[in-house]
């Protein structure tokens, strides 16, 4: 049985990366990409489905670890009776091959450690072909397409379909493990030094992390959510991967599992202020790049959702050979929502290109070409019904959130024409965004609830209406706006926590609760609560969230309040974007005293 959500570690290359157990355990990786057939399925399944456990053989006493400084570099400190030992784990930068380097190191007086590896090619169920290498110098599993080398000088045999060791650790000693993908058509990859390979992963962490130009209250948990969506980030291509895994479950043995190994265009804007702000100008200029791609062609042709490198059909199947996470199913590889219709991607694109001109970022000159494209189909199908935000599945609805980022869309076209001088047919431009904006107040507005709604002719909420006042739709001092946080706080807080859809909303095949409270939710609460002055309330809701993270600085989509559990699939880079943000509010707003937060409008 797999481990609790938030009981797994991070380790990556920034092109696939690999979930750590506390016990020592790799129960998940995707290989050679992030949205490849995985050959660690154990989170989703059990030991039998793929895992790589190194751990001492008798019984431990305490385990403890952390990152090592601002890097990926992964420590984990097992005590026993007999001795101490710690366990290094990371992936080197992407050279010409992928390697996860485990490093076992004697602290102090002896300890017996054993192995277990079982690779299980496609999605857990295939069972490679397993040899020595000429040399005798590597073990070789080859199954298909794929190849991994493993590389020790421990002594490993066969032993019920899995490649075992036992081995003695003292104070001092360091025994090395590499294993390495390779396609198996092509020469077995060459070895590395794990020694050499440590320093240069260290040496590029320390590197990198030290660009941060952040430097306001809550640096370090800022820093480790940015090395976070640096991990989540698709080197080639500059693509941000939701998570790297796929049907962790909304709710604890629940239905709503979704494969979130893909790219949206709903983080777009989020993910450029994240990282501008906080000095990443190349990760930026990569991420609006891999947009701008991914976005060109026809506008109707537009989805929410790419692959990494910018694939449109990311075709939805079901594993049925996996058991799910604690029996959660079924387990779904792809993602059908890929396909909806999702009015407020279109917003999010023209911030995000806007965004990136007001903080200086050189755009690719086709930027402003696709962006007429864009507008000039959105004008013709601004008021019709979408799946929403979050993608719900079944017929459309006039979404409030989704009217309000179309609104955006003319809106940041608008004010980019007017900052740059670029050639727009502006009266018309102005005349829909005011229609727009009419509409939603008339429609998407309930006087007796005074609150906004989530979809027209609703009486029922959604979390995403507290980004109204963040995109510049109305200001925090309106009082439709405060109406609407205090609704949400009314109905959407469960112990603390926002949230995203209206518990009042259950159909006859859903339970009670749906799904859990959504993290980035609670953080944009507290983003409106900036805005509005009420530093207070946004700080308490920010540690609240913060307190929430695991023993490393990692969170999930969701948590589950009841439970007490993260859930939903992790780590997601949505909350710890929203960490970002809210933190770099939080530090701005306490800095100026009596200063909100900058609307994204205005940045």
């Amino acid at each position: 049985m797999s481990c609790r959500i938030e009981d797994y570690a991070l380790i990556g290359d920034c092109e696939t990366a690999a979930l750590v157990s506390r016990n020592g355990s790799i129960d998940w990786l995707c290989w050679p990409a992030f949205d490849s057939d995985a050959c660690f399925a154990a989170l989703l399944g059990d030991h039998g489905n793929g895992r790589w456990l190194i751990e001492p053989g008798g019984e431990v006493t305490a385990v403890s670890r952390r990152y090592r400084g601002d890097s990926l570099i992964l420590e984990t400190r097992f005590e026993t009776a007999t001795g101490t030992v710690e366990l290094i784990d990371f992936m080197p930068p992407r050279g010409s091959a992928s390697d996860i380097v485990r490093l076992v190191r004697g602290v102090s007086g002896h300890v017996g450690m054993r192995m277990d590896l079982i690779i299980r090619f496609g999605l857990g169920v295939e069972i490679p072909w397993v040899k020595r290498s000429e040399d005798r110098s590597a073990l070789l599993a080859i199954c298909g397409p794929d190849m991994t080398v493993l590389r020790t000088p421990i002594e490993t045999r066969g032993e019920n379909m899995t490649t075992v060791a036992e081995f003695e650790v003292t104070a001092g000693d360091t025994v090395p493990f590499v294993l390495t993908y390779g396609p198996s058509h092509l020469a077995v990859p060459k070895p590395i030094d794990p020694d050499q390979a440590l320093d240069d992963t260290e040496a590029f962490w320390t590197d990198w992390s030290g660009r941060c130009s952040y430097r306001g209250d809550h640096r370090d948990l800022v820093m480790r959510s940015l090395i976070t969506l640096k991990a989540l980030t698709y080197g080639p291509t500059g693509g941000i991967v939701a998570a790297p895994t796929t049907s962790l479950p909304e709710k604890l043995g629940g239905k709503r599992n979704w494969d979130y190994r893909f790219c949206w265009l709903r983080d777009a804007t989020f993910t450029l202020l994240a990282l501008m702000n906080s000095g990443y100008t190349e990760e930026a200029l990569a991420w609006h790049n891999w947009l701008l791609r991914a976005a060109a062609g026809a506008p109707a042709c537009m989805q929410i959702m790419y692959g990494i490198m910018g694939q449109r059909r990311l075709m939805e199947w079901e594993a049925e050979w996996l058991p799910g996470y604690e029996g959660a199913q079924p387990v779904r590889i792809g993602n059908a929502a890929h396909a909806q219709l999702q009015l407020d991607v279109y917003g999010e694109l023209m911030d995000a290109f806007h965004q990136a001109r007001m903080t200086k970022l050189k755009l690719d000159d086709g930027t402003w070409e696709l962006e007429c494209a864009v507008l000039d189909h959105l004008t013709d199908f601004w008021d019709q019904p979408d799946n929403g935000i979050w993608e719900r599945r079944g017929d459309g609805r006039h979404y409030v959130f989704s009217k309000v980022m179309t609104w955006v869309a003319f809106d940041r076209a608008i004010k980019s024409a007017e900052k740059f001088g670029f050639d727009a047919p502006l009266e018309r431009w102005t005349r829909l965004r005011d229609t727009i904006h009419r509409d939603v107040c008339e429609n998407g507005y309930d006087a007796g609830l005074d609150s906004f709604v989530d979809s027209y002719g609703s009486q029922l909420l959604d979390a995403s209406l507290l980004l109204l006042p963040a995109v510049g739709f109305l200001p925090s001092s309106d009082p439709r706006i405060r109406g609407t946080i205090e609704a949400i706080e009314q109905h959407l807080l469960r112990d603390g926590f926002v949230l995203r859809h209206d518990p009042r909303e259950l159909s006859a095949e859903e339970e009670q609760p749906i799904e859990g409270a959504f993290l980035a939710c609670t953080l944009w609460l507290a983003d409106a609560h900036v805005l509005a002055g009420n530093i207070a309330k946004a700080e308490t809701l920010f540690q609240r969230v913060v307190a929430i993270a695991n023993d490393v600085g990692l969170l999930a989509e969701e948590y589950d309040t009841q439970a007490r559990r993260q859930t939903g699939n992790f780590p997601q880079a949505l909350t710890h974007i929203a960490l970002i943000n809210t933190a770099q509010n939080l530090s701005g707003a306490k800095k100026t005293c009596d200063k909100p937060a900058k609307q994204r409008s205005e940045s």
